[in-house]
């Protein structure tokens, strides 16, 4: 695997040192390239504040896309050239890393940033690379008549926060009797954490509760006892949480700290296991959503850990850590990246597949339970279709519960209050096309999935 770093200036000798680094990759990719691979490059951030969650992110999507091509030769007789960008989940940064790659023929972009998202969404159609941010950026983005070259499965984030309030309704005894109760979102104070609020209003008012908000800027991720001091005088019914990074093990820390009932405190599904640990016995009852197992008792896990982890190839810290739900995570984006090239190939008739044969075999995805077992997935996850028109797939999530040592599954299935998230999510992507001057009428072609 070749890494990469995305640069800024701090001097003109710099960026000259720097412009001629980056040149001089591109000569090698380039040259590295043979008649059947396949570039995929993966954005990444091993360091920073958000390292945290994005090391195992990067180790289980780099992992199995190294697993197929040491198993398998890569994908359908194409070997994949998999190349890491560190953003740092900086979106200047990230932009960099974007017109670093974009002229070396990437299949698609995997932003790992909502901040990042956003403002290459715009670019897609025009460079015809697709974007998969998988169940995080622009929520509206699922809609694929109006974002034809984005797709963000398996759900979005306006889903996953009706998905929370479903399962505080079915606590109470019904969605009516939230009428009355305060609800409190603790979120990072940039684009993931402010996505949801749309959403979050609209159901406070149908529905009948308060909502009080306490963001976390990006310098108090590690300092957030103004926002828990406000929660103990606020006395919020349940709490809400949309955080990444130190951010998310802080906030467990400081609600236990103050003694919040763990068991109301709710995220949606980005805290990991080192997040819960570091809370002690006081993160018991903390709750996450999720819409896959955890755990390396998968025949497709099993041969990352066969062909990658034990022959030295990954650079996961131990590998018990294979399995933690980040990097499984991890592993199931880049399951949608390689069913993505799969389909494109087949749609085709091509090893070699470039950006528009891939946003075609996104559109295509359909992991039905005879599909996820062929690819060894069989118990990790719950079927997925994707389609010209829906580029999420809105499946069902379920909550888990830390119980001081691990994640465990506390519900059946949790599907997303269809009839408050699909007109929302509607009138949003219209309201985003209305506001860009000249956003294209969808004119790609539309597959049927095999």
């Amino acid at each position: 695997m070749r890494r990469m770093k995305s640069i800024a200036g701090k001097s003109a000798a710099w960026l000259a040192a720097g412009a001629a680094l980056c040149f001089g990759m591109l000569g090698e990719v380039r040259a590295a390239f043979a008649e059947d691979q396949i570039y995929v490059p993966l954005f990444t951030y091993r360091t920073g504040p958000f390292s945290g969650s994005g090391i195992p992110v990067a180790d289980g999507m780099h992992d199995y896309l190294q697993m197929l091509n040491d198993r398998d030769g890569g994908i359908g007789g194409a070997k994949l050239v998999i190349e890491e960008c560190e953003t740092g989940y900086d979106t200047k940064k990230g932009i960099e890393c974007y017109d670093s790659v974009r002229g070396k023929s990437p299949v698609m972009i995997n932003p790992w940033s909502t901040g990042i998202t956003l403002p290459l969404i715009p670019k897609a159609a025009v460079d015809k690379i697709p974007i998969l941010s998988m169940a995080y950026g622009l929520s509206a983005s699922a809609i694929g008549d109006t974002f034809p070259w984005v797709f963000n499965p398996p759900d979005t984030y306006w889903d996953g926060l009706s998905m929370i309030l479903r399962y505080i309704a079915d606590k109470e005894g019904g969605l009516d009797k939230l009428k009355g109760k305060t609800i409190g979102y603790i979120y990072l104070d940039a684009g993931f954490g402010k996505e949801p609020i749309p959403m979050f209003d609209n159901l406070a008012k149908d529905v009948g509760f308060t909502l009080k908000m306490y963001p976390v800027a990006f310098g108090d991720l590690q300092n957030q006892s103004s926002q828990w001091l406000n929660v103990r005088r606020d006395k919020p019914d349940y709490m809400v949480m949309y955080g990444w990074g130190a951010m998310n093990g802080t906030a467990i820390k400081e609600a236990a700290r103050i003694n919040y009932p763990m068991d109301r405190f709710i995220s949606i599904w980005w805290p990991g296991e080192d997040d819960a640990r570091g809370a002690g016995d006081g993160a018991k009852g903390f709750k996450i959503l999720n819409w896959h197992a955890t755990g390396a008792n998968f025949p497709a896990i099993q041969d990352v850990l066969k062909f990658v982890v034990d022959k030295g190839k990954s650079q996961v810290a131990s590998k018990d850590k294979v399995g933690d739900v980040l990097y499984d995570r991890g592993v199931y984006n880049s399951m949608l990246i390689a069913e993505a090239i799969g389909n494109a190939q087949k749609l085709t008739g091509k090893k070699v597949v470039t950006g528009e044969d891939v946003r075609r075999g996104l559109e295509t995805i359909n992991l039905t339970p005879e599909r996820l077992k062929q690819l060894g997935f069989e118990g990790f996850t719950g079927p997925l279709q994707i389609s010209c028109s829906d580029h999420n797939g809105h499946r069902p999530t379920f909550m888990q519960e830390w119980d001081g040592q691990k994640w465990v599954k506390v519900s059946g299935d949790l599907p997303a209050m269809s009839d408050k998230v699909m007109p929302l999510l509607d009138a949003a992507a219209k309201d985003y096309a209305e506001k860009n001057a000249g956003w294209p009428k969808r004119s790609e072609t539309c597959d049927k999935p095999s």
